[in-house]
C-alpha cells in the first residue's frame, strides 16, 4: 500500500473514503466536529439515534452523504476521551484498516484523533500509522485449495492532518513504516510456513534469495561437514535426530563505515521442535513450527536495513535444524562439547535452543562486534512470566538492554528486562560437566539466558526471549511479526544517530 501525508482540511481532501474517529458518549474531535459541520449536523444526529456507540473496535460506514469530497465516510471507535491514548490510536488506526480491507475502497484519508502523548511525535505517529496498516491488510499464506477471497482493494493511504512544516519528518515515518511493515510480512510468511516446507535447507534458499534481491547483503550457508569442522558440538547434538541436515546462515550487510564494528544478531532457527527424547505433550505441539521466529526475525531484519540503505554493518548467523527423536538422538545425560570448549550435560532435549544459539554465539567473536543481540523463542518460563505482552530482555550490558527496552517503547512492541545475576548462573552446575543445559522450574527464562551468558563474556550481549509475543495460538494462530518493529528502531537510530 502507497503511504503519503496531507496538510491542510482533511473534509477537502478526495478519495473513497475519509475516516474519522469518534469517542464514547457521542464526542467528537475536532476532525469529527470539522465532518458534522461539512454535512448540517447529520453526524451528531446519527450519534444521538444511538446508531454508533464509538467503542474501541467498533466502525460504521456511511455513504453518499453531502458536503465531503470523499465518496464515503468511516467511523472508528476511539473509545473513551479520557483514557485515550497510544494504545486506543493503534487499536482505532487497526480497526479503521481491517474495516477498509473487507470493502473495495482503493483510497483513503485517515483523520484519526492523535492522542496526547508528547513523545508520539510526527515522525512516531507516521511511521507507527504505516506499520499498523500493513499488518492490519496482512493475509495468511495458507494453503487451502479453496477459491480464495479477493485481496484488499486498499492501495493508498494519506494520513494526517500534519502541520506543512513537519511534512519532511512525516513523510520519512511513513517510510521507515512501510518498509518495517513489507519486511514484517517476510518474517510471518517463513514463520506460517509448516515445518515440512520450511526446514533449514529451506531458511538457507531464503537468505539467498535475500542476497539476490537487495545488492548490500551478502549470504552463505555452511553444511553439516562444515558445521562440525568448526567444532559446533552443541548445534550438531540437537540435529542427530532428524534427517534433515542442519545449516549455519551467515548474513552480512555492510553498509556502514568500512572497519567500523558490526553489530550482530543471532536468531535459532528450530525448524521444528518436537522436544527429542523429551517429547512435548502433543496437544499444541503443531505450533512448534514457529520454533525458528528468531531466524525469521533476523531475516527480515536484513530485508529491512537493505531497503531503508541503512548506514550499518550488519552481520547475522542462524544456527537451524530440527529437534527430532531417533535412534541417533542426544538422550537425557548426554555430554556434549560446544565449540568454545565447553562441556554440556544435556538434561532435558528439549532445551535445545540455548544449545544451537550457544555455538552461533562464540562464532560471533570473530567480527569484534559492537554489540550481539539473540533473538529466541527459548522458554515457556517467560511465557509464564510476561504473557503474551512483553518481550523478555536479559543480557550482561544494562546500557544496550535498555536501549532495547526505549525501542521497545517508541515501537510499540515493548520488552522487560529481566535480572540476570550470578546466582541464577550457579543453578546450572553438574557433577558430569562444565554447565548442565537446564536448572530446573524457578526462574526457567532467565536461566536459560545464564546458560548463554556463559558464552558472551568480553562481549555486550543482550537476549530477547520472544517465546510469548512472536506467534498467537488457538484458533487464530499466526506469526505476529514481533519483534521486528523494537528491533527496526534500534537499528535505525543506530545507524542514524
Amino acid at each position: 500500500m502507497q503511504c503519503s501525508a496531507y496538510s491542510g482540511k482533511s473534509i477537502e481532501q478526495r478519495a473513497d473514503c475519509l475516516v474519522v474517529g469518534v469517542f464514547e458518549s457521542r464526542e467528537l474531535g475536532a476532525e469529527a466536529r470539522a465532518v458534522d459541520r461539512a454535512v448540517r449536523g447529520r453526524l451528531k444526529n446519527l450519534l444521538q439515534r444511538g446508531d454508533f456507540a464509538g467503542r474501541a473496535g467498533e466502525s460504521l460506514l456511511l455513504a453518499d452523504l453531502p458536503g465531503l469530497r470523499a465518496r464515503t465516510l468511516l467511523l472508528v471507535g476511539q473509545g473513551a476521551a479520557k483514557t485515550y491514548q497510544r494504545r486506543a490510536w493503534r487499536k482505532a488506526m487497526t480497526t479503521a484498516v481491517t474495516a477498509l480491507g473487507r470493502t473495495r475502497v482503493t483510497s483513503a484519508i485517515f483523520a484519526i484523533e492523535r492522542p496526547a502523548d508528547r513523545d508520539f511525535d510526527d515522525y512516531t505517529l507516521a511511521r507507527s500509522a504505516a506499520e499498523v496498516s500493513g499488518a492490519a491488510l496482512y493475509r495468511i499464506n495458507d494453503l487451502k485449495t479453496g477459491k480464495r477471497p479477493p485481496a484488499p482493494a486498499l492501495a493508498r493511504a494519506r494520513f494526517g492532518p500534519f502541520p506543512a512544516a513537519h511534512l519532511a519528518d512525516v513523510r520519512r515515518g511513513l517510510g521507515d513504516g512501510t518498509a518495517i511493515a513489507a519486511s514484517a510480512t517476510l518474517l510471518r510468511n517463513l514463520a506460517n510456513l509448516p515445518g515440512n516446507i520450511c526446514t533449514p535447507r529451506y531458511l538457507a534458499a531464503q537468505a539467498a534469495l535475500l542476497a539476490r534481491t537487495h545488492r548490500s547483503v551478502r549470504a552463505r550457508a555452511l553444511n553439516e561437514a562444515q558445521i562440525r569442522r568448526l567444532k559446533m558440538g552443541c548445534l550438531l547434538a540437537v540435529t542427530r535426530g532428524s534427517a534433515e541436515p542442519p545449516r549455519f546462515i551467515i548474513l552480512e550487510h555492510r553498509g556502514g563505515r568500512r572497519g567500523a564494528a558490526p553489530l550482530v544478531l543471532v536468531g535459532k532457527g528450530v525448524t521444528f521442535d518436537s522436544g527429542g527424547i523429551s517429547i512435548k505433550d502433543a496437544n499444541a505441539m503443531d505450533e512448534m513450527k514457529y520454533d525458528m521466529c528468531g531466524a525469521a526475525t533476523v531475516l527480515a531484519a536484513f530485508d529491512l536495513v537493505a531497503r531503508l540503505k541503512l548506514r550499518i554493518n550488519l552481520v547475522g548467523l542462524v544456527p537451524t535444524c530440527e529437534n527430532m527423536p531417533g535412534g541417533r538422538a542426544i538422550k537425557p545425560g548426554d555430554i556434549v562439547t560446544s565449540a568454545d570448549g565447553q562441556t554440556v550435560e544435556i538434561l532435558n532435549t528439549d532445551a535445545e535452543g540455548r544449545l544451537i544459539l550457544c555455538d552461533a554465539l562464540h562464532y560471533a567473536r570473530r567480527y569484534k562486534p559492537a554489540a550481539v543481540i539473540d533473538m529466541a523463542t527459548l522458554t515457556g518460563a517467560c511465557v509464564v512470566a510476561l504473557g503474551a505482552h512483553h518481550t523478555g530482555i536479559m543480557g550482561n550490558d544494562d546500557e544496550l538492554a535498555q536501549e532495547l527496552v526505549a525501542s521497545g517503547v517508541r515501537a510499540d512492541d515493548r520488552a522487560w528486562q529481566l535480572p540476570l545475576t550470578a546466582e541464577y548462573g550457579e543453578q546450572l552446575k553438574t557433577n558430569f560437566a562444565d554447565v548442565a543445559n537446564v536448572a530446573g522450574r524457578d526462574g526457567g527464562a532467565i536461566t536459560a539466558a545464564a546458560f548463554l551468558g556463559r558464552f558472551t563474556k568480553g562481549l555486550k550481549w543482550a537476549h530477547l526471549d520472544i517465546a510469548g509475543t512472536a506467534w498467537l495460538s488457538g484458533n487464530h494462530k499466526s506469526a505476529t511479526g514481533r519483534p521486528l518493529a523494537l528491533l527496526g528502531d534500534f537499528l535505525i537510530r543506530r545507524a542514524r544517530g
